[in-house]
């Protein structure tokens, strides 16, 4: 499959990002196809953040191309960014502000025809908008990750991306979390960086081991079993082998 192919969602060849003589993503490539969910692993360092980061279009790659629904994220920046939604542990809202002020800004900021319906859906959607005038500081972690949801999805993108976004979520706040993205998850294609082996495949219909900015392994997540998966990921990511 090629960037070209209407059924591919993602194009990633030879995508490399250097910081002075260390390169922290190494020559990755990979595609998906629209509709896949893949989960990247790998420990601290890998340049798992790094390479979320060049698909969402926030840093710049030092080689190589990064191409969404056929554009290509470098010759087409807002356009790539206009498709790509972004959940991290860091929600990426203003706390002083509330909840539907929050969206309605990150709507006008996409030109979201009707914000405030789409504001209110979304609110509702998340099981937020009886709080939606209160003040995003006031609510908990996992109430914050839910607007921050909303506002990745404000503009409706086909490409979702998520950097830990279990991170510091109770139980109660992974299992609402979980019954979101199954919600949204139809028709679009999602990235998802994880440090937790078991939950990370439990979505995934792709893995993706990074180990020292390379690719250790790209594969159908039906390929590999639990047990081959943990030891693939002991011996390749653990003992450091890239």
């Amino acid at each position: 499959m090629t960037a070209g192919d209407r059924d591919v969602a993602l194009e990633v060849a030879h995508l490399t990002k250097q910081f002075g003589a260390r390169k922290a993503v190494d020559d990755v490539s990979f595609s998906l196809p629209a509709g896949a969910f893949l989960s990247v692993f790998g420990p601290n360092g890998a340049g798992k953040t790094t390479l979320l980061r060049m698909l969402a279009t926030l840093t710049r790659p030092s080689a190589g191309t990064v191409s969404i629904g056929g554009v290509d994220a470098k010759e087409n920046p807002e356009a790539a960014r206009a498709a790509v939604g972004l959940i991290s542990h860091n929600p990426m809202l203003y706390p002083d502000l509330t909840a539907e002020e929050n969206l309605l800004f990150f709507a006008k900021l996409y030109g979201v025809e009707n914000p405030e319906r789409r504001v209110l859906e979304l609110l509702d959607a998340v099981g937020l908008k009886h709080r939606r005038l209160d003040r995003v500081r006031t609510f908990s972690r996992g109430m914050t990750q839910r607007v921050s949801i909303a506002r990745a999805l404000v503009h409706d993108p086909s490409v979702v991306l998520l950097d830990e976004p279990y991170s510091g979520l109770d139980p109660h706040a992974v299992e609402i979390f979980d019954e979101l993205i199954a919600g949204v998850r139809e028709g679009r294609t999602f990235v998802m960086v994880s440090h937790d082996l078991e939950k990370g495949r439990s979505l995934a219909d792709h893995v993706l081991v990074m180990a020292r900015g390379r690719v250790v392994q790209f594969a159908p997540a039906s390929a590999l079993d639990a047990e081959e998966f943990r030891n693939l990921y002991r011996t390749t990511v653990g003992e450091g082998v890239a």
